[in-house]
């Protein structure tokens, strides 16, 4: 099934090129754009993740964002997000090692959550158009929203006993 969508994508982008389909060839041309950039940071955040797997110690991850962590937890867990490159390419890969190494769900999904809307670049680069006072309040809004839906999300599904299977990655 998926090698029949790369097939319909490929057929597409050849005969936009042959038939000069403007849209067609400008979506190919984003397409290897956007494929160059992924492969110029992900192969380093991969590895970044790679050592945190193995310099990390799974009792430090339970202490600090576990389920006796309490408030530190999210603060770190948000702090953490504040600093990730990559967006949602890089955040996922990092919230299983967390999930693996023992953090709560709770925490994990705040950290998915405020991966996706509160990166540092991205707040300055929305600072700069929008100004600070909006960029403060979407993130004095957001955060706890973020927080309440991870809380919400984590007593939901610890009530249905959810576990992530090692094969469910694969």
């Amino acid at each position: 099934m998926k090698s029949a969508g790369v097939l319909a994508y490929a057929g597409f982008v050849i005969c936009s090129w042959i038939y000069g389909f403007e849209p067609g060839k400008q979506i190919s041309t984003n397409f290897l754009s956007f494929g160059i950039i992924m492969l110029k940071f992900l192969p380093c955040a991969f590895i970044l993740i790679g050592l945190f797997e193995v310099w990390v110690k799974k009792q430090s991850v339970e202490k600090y964002l576990g389920s006796r962590s309490g408030v530190l937890g999210y603060i770190l867990a948000i702090m953490l997000a504040s600093t990730t490159v990559g967006g949602l390419y890089v955040a996922f890969p990092v919230a299983y090692s967390l999930y693996s190494k023992g953090a709560r769900l709770s925490i994990i999904f705040t950290y998915l959550g405020a991966s996706a809307v509160c990166r540092v670049p991205m707040i300055i680069f929305e600072a700069s158009f929008m100004g600070i006072k909006y960029s403060a309040i979407r993130i004095l809004v957001s955060l706890p929203l973020v927080i309440i839906t991870a809380l919400f999300l984590d007593h939901y599904l610890s009530g249905r006993s959810f576990t992530i299977k090692q094969g469910d990655m694969e």
